[in-house]
């Protein structure tokens, strides 16, 4: 049995985009990975766009993630 999966086994990968405060990359990748790496996050080199990857699978718990935390995403980070 190979150790490589038949793409009838493979998860489907989608791709969404979507703007944040720049400053904010890094709380987002750190929160996607917290939840077992639900969304691969990746910048598009458009300050402020980034690409999330995900298996279609977890749409369901991915955006009701993203819509509880979107009013942070959006704010720029205090610079103390």
């Amino acid at each position: 049995m190979s150790d490589f999966m038949t793409p009838a086994l493979a998860p489907e990968l989608c791709n969404s985009y979507f703007r944040i405060a720049p400053g904010r990359f890094h709380s987002l990748k750190f929160i996607l990975e917290g939840y077992d790496n639900l969304a691969v996050l990746s910048s598009t080199g458009v300050p402020g766009t980034v690409r999330l990857k995900y298996a279609r699978e977890s749409a369901n718990e991915l955006f009701p993630l993203l819509a509880s935390i979107a009013a942070d995403l959006r704010q720029a980070p205090i610079q103390l």
